[in-house]
C-alpha cells in the first residue's frame, strides 16, 4: 500500500459541481434556474429575512411586551487561581497587574477569582469577587483575599 492510494478517494466520492448558464443544451443554460423576470432573477437580489412584500412586517406589527433582566445583570472576567499562583509578585496582584500579565481583558470592568488550582504561597489579591472556595485556599495558605472599595460591606 502507498500514500497515495490511501488518499485517494472512491470513485463517485466527489461530485463535480453544476455550471450554470454553460448553454442550453445541459439544462441549466439561458436564465440559469433563475426563472424569468423579477426581483430574485437579478444579480444581488435576495428578500431580506421577515419582508412581507412592503406590508408592515410581523414583528413590527406585534408590541414589544414583558421585561428581560439581561441588561442589568454583573459580568465578571473570571481567573482561576492556579494562573495567578503562578505570578512572581510580593506585591498586590489587583485587575492592572492580572492585565498587564494577560490573565483578564483590558476592557475588564469587574474580576471573580474562581478557586481551581493550588496555591503554595501566601498572595495577597485584589478583586471585586471571590468564589468560597478560592478564598479559603488563599487564606489556608496565609494569603489575602481582598474586595475592592466598591465591592465592600
Amino acid at each position: 500500500m502507498r500514500l497515495h492510494e490511501i488518499i485517494a478517494d472512491k470513485p463517485g466520492a466527489r461530485k463535480s459541481r453544476k455550471r450554470i448558464g454553460r448553454g442550453e443544451g445541459n439544462g441549466r443554460g439561458k436564465t440559469s434556474g433563475r426563472g424569468h423576470k423579477g426581483q430574485k432573477a437579478r444579480s444581488g437580489g435576495s428578500i431580506p429575512i421577515g419582508f412581507e412584500g412592503g406590508k408592515i412586517p410581523l414583528y413590527r406589527t406585534l408590541p414589544r411586551r414583558g421585561f428581560n433582566n439581561a441588561r442589568f445583570t454583573i459580568r465578571y472576567e473570571v481567573v482561576n487561581l492556579e494562573r495567578l499562583a503562578k505570578l512572581d509578585s510580593d506585591e498586590i496582584i489587583d485587575a492592572n497587574l492580572m492585565i498587564e500579565y494577560g490573565l483578564i481583558r483590558k476592557n475588564a470592568k469587574r474580576v471573580k477569582v474562581l478557586g481551581d488550582g493550588k496555591v503554595e504561597k501566601p498572595i495577597k489579591i485584589k478583586a471585586d469577587h471571590f468564589s468560597t472556595s478560592a478564598k479559603k485556599k488563599i487564606e489556608e495558605a496565609g494569603g489575602q483575599a481582598l474586595l475592592t472599595k466598591e465591592n465592600q460591606v
